[in-house]
């Protein structure tokens, strides 16, 4: 649990390092990068919440791939950690 909200910590960062790595885009990728970035935030967002509400660690994990679908790469939405 203290991994994941570390992680969700993290994301702020994430995201400014790639709106800095995003400055030879066009504007228009740039803000399809943020809307990306946005919604995998407000998806570990919804884990941790899952996470807290009791739910288990195989239902929330489900519920982060179905919300992650198209946005990051491999199953964990961009972001992996170890437990």
């Amino acid at each position: 649990m203290k991994k994941l909200l570390t992680a969700l910590a993290l994301a702020p960062m994430l995201l400014v390092g790639a709106l800095a790595h995003a400055q030879g885009h066009s504007d228009k990728e740039t803000k399809a990068d943020i809307e990306r970035h946005r919604a995998m935030a407000a998806a570990h967002e919804a884990a941790a919440k899952c996470l807290e509400s009791g739910k288990g660690h195989d239902v929330c994990q489900k519920e982060l791939q179905t919300a992650c679908k198209g946005l990051g790469i491999g199953k964990y939405c961009g972001m992996r950690h170890a437990h």
